[in-house]
Formats: structure tokens, C-alpha cells, sequence
């Protein structure tokens, strides 16, 4: 015997994502990214001293990989040149185009990545505000860093003093290097593609994105180890709020359509209105009017009672 739910009980479905209202939303969190990164430059002595300090904190380790890298893509032009291109466009291409994948092609998953992915960018942003960094690039020249931005310039469309285009690096805020995320971003980027990719190349292409990034952004000198670390833990720590902030906006949404008084239905009287409608127990719009004023007529035949009218004289 097939089960019918109790009216009121319902289970009411997802609210279905729009891409008119997924489109402000995220231009208003790299909004908030992009402001937060230049209101937060800090003084340039305090982002040096930083900087020095992630190098000794990093020779403790035992860990330089950003020395030997920068001396590669410094010393060949067909290494540096497209990782300068790598670094200064893929940042801002693949992450929006994997967002937009997931929107089309894996809808059932999108509200949860795109929510670790805005949840992971506003912790990085409250590392730039509270540790602004100097870059390897920016630290003088006794420290054994070359800008490849700077000295690969000709080649792109970026100038000396930053990955923008040339007249706009007073535009970013450059002591913005702790945490990276040119790799948080690019680790996330990999984890959807391997997730969701369904191929083996979708698999190995989010595999070597994250790695290669890491690989360009210190060779670059634009990041230190410990900043592509930080930018790992940084989604990682995200990735453990997100459930947190995916109920709290259920719950916001909850209170907020609370808040709006629901349309009545109508259950009183059968006639549904005074105008083309039908209500129970009519074929044609004011069928039951019609009949109420044939029976009210003192000299109506027994065939206007209706149907029943002729079973009654027998």
C-alpha cells in the first residue's frame, strides 16, 4: 500500500542556486580580497623585518628551496618566462573557470566548495592584515633574490613593481606574501579536479596544478616556502569551518523566511470566487449558482431539481 506524506509535513526542497545571485556574491568576496590586500600594506620596515623572519625561521629548518629555484628561472628564459606567465594569469583564470564547472556540470557540489573556497580567502586576508610580508623579490640584493617579474618584463604585460600590468603595482598591495594564496587556491583547484574530474587526466592535471604553482611562486621569488605552507593550512582550516558557515547561512535564510508572512489557501467556501472559476461539485463556472436560483422559482418543473428530481416521483 503506497505511503502518503501528512500535509504539512513535506520535506521542502534546496533553494536552487542562480547564477545571477552566485555571480555578485563571489565578485563581492574578491571585492572584499582585493580592498582587504591594500588596506593592509602595513609599513615597509615591518614587512622586511617579516620577511627575515620567515628566512631565519626557514634556515632553522633546513629548508631553501626558494634560493635554488629563483637561480633557475633567473638563469633560463624558457623556465622563467612562462612561469612569470603562470603566475601572473592562472590565479585569476582557472579558479573562476573550475567555479563555473562545478556550477553547470557538478551542482549538487558547488555551494559546499564555493563556500571553502570564500571561507579560506577571508582567513588569508586576515593574515595579510596581521602579518604583512615583504616578498624574496622585494628584500635587497645581498639576499640572493632576483624579481623575474621585473627582469622578464618585456615579455608580458606586467611591469617591474608587481604581477598587474605596468602603470597599476601602485594598485597592490606587494607585502601581501604570507599566506599564498596563488597555492591555497591552486590546492583547491587540484582537490575539485581530482574529486570531481571523473578522468585520469582530470586527475593528474589536479595533481601538477598545486605542485607546479608552488614550484613557480618561489621561483618567482614572489613567495617563500613557509608562505606556500601557510597557504595549504590556510584551506585546510577553511575546509573545517566550511559545514560551520554552510549552517549558519541555513540558518540565516531560515529566520529570514520566517520572517515573511506566508499567502493563506483557500479552504472556506466552496465557491471558489464570483468570477470563471469552478469549485467542488461544478462542470462549468456558476453551475451551482444557476441551480440555487432554478429551485428558488415557485413554478419550476421537477426537472430543474436536477438529477434526482424524477426518482423522487416514483
Amino acid at each position: 500500500m503506497p505511503q502518503t506524506e501528512t500535509p504539512g509535513t513535506e520535506v521542502a526542497p534546496r533553494t536552487r542556486l542562480r547564477w545571477w545571485t552566485e555571480l555578485p556574491l563571489i565578485l563581492l568576496v574578491y571585492g572584499c580580497y582585493s580592498a582587504g590586500r591594500l588596506l593592509a600594506r602595513g609599513d615597509v620596515s615591518s614587512a622586511v623585518d617579516h620577511g627575515l623572519a620567515i628566512l631565519r625561521i626557514e634556515k632553522a629548518l633546513y629548508l631553501n628551496a626558494e634560493h635554488p629555484l629563483n637561480r633557475l628561472f633567473t638563469r633560463e628564459a624558457w623556465l622563467g618566462v612562462p612561469a612569470d606567465f603562470w603566475y601572473a594569469s592562472l590565479h585569476y583564470l582557472v579558479t573562476p573557470a573550475i567555479l563555473v564547472w562545478l556550477f553547470r556540470a557538478r551542482t549538487e557540489h558547488y555551494r559546499a566548495a564555493r563556500t571553502w573556497l570564500m571561507t579560506s580567502t577571508f582567513i588569508g586576508l586576515i593574515g595579510f592584515t596581521l602579518l604583512p610580508t615583504c616578498p624574496p623579490r622585494l628584500l635587497a640584493d645581498g639576499h640572493g633574490f632576483v624579481d623575474t617579474m621585473a627582469q622578464y618584463s618585456s615579455y608580458g604585460w606586467w611591469g617591474g613593481e608587481a604581477s598587474a600590468p605596468r602603470g597599476m603595482g601602485g594598485m597592490t598591495n606587494q607585502y601581501a606574501a604570507m599566506p599564498s594564496l596563488h597555492v591555497g587556491w591552486a590546492l583547491w583547484c587540484g582537490v575539485m579536479l581530482w574529486r570531481y574530474g571523473g578522468t585520469r587526466l582530470a586527475k593528474a592535471l589536479g595533481v601538477a596544478y598545486p605542485l607546479v604553482t608552488a614550484i613557480v611562486v618561489m621561483g618567482t621569488a614572489n613567495h617563500y616556502s613557509l608562505d606556500a605552507v601557510a597557504g595549504v593550512a590556510v584551506m585546510g582550516v577553511g575546509l573545517l569551518l566550511a559545514p560551520r558557515v554552510l549552517r549558519g547561512a541555513d540558518l540565516l535564510r531560515a529566520r529570514f523566511e520566517r520572517r515573511i508572512p506566508a499567502v493563506p489557501s483557500g479552504t472556506g467556501s466552496p465557491i471558489v470566487s464570483g468570477g470563471c472559476q469552478t469549485s467542488a461539485g461544478e462542470r462549468i463556472p456558476r453551475q451551482r449558482e444557476s441551480q440555487l436560483a432554478s429551485a428558488a422559482e415557485p413554478d419550476g418543473s421537477p426537472s430543474d431539481a436536477g438529477e434526482e428530481a424524477p426518482a423522487a416521483a416514483r
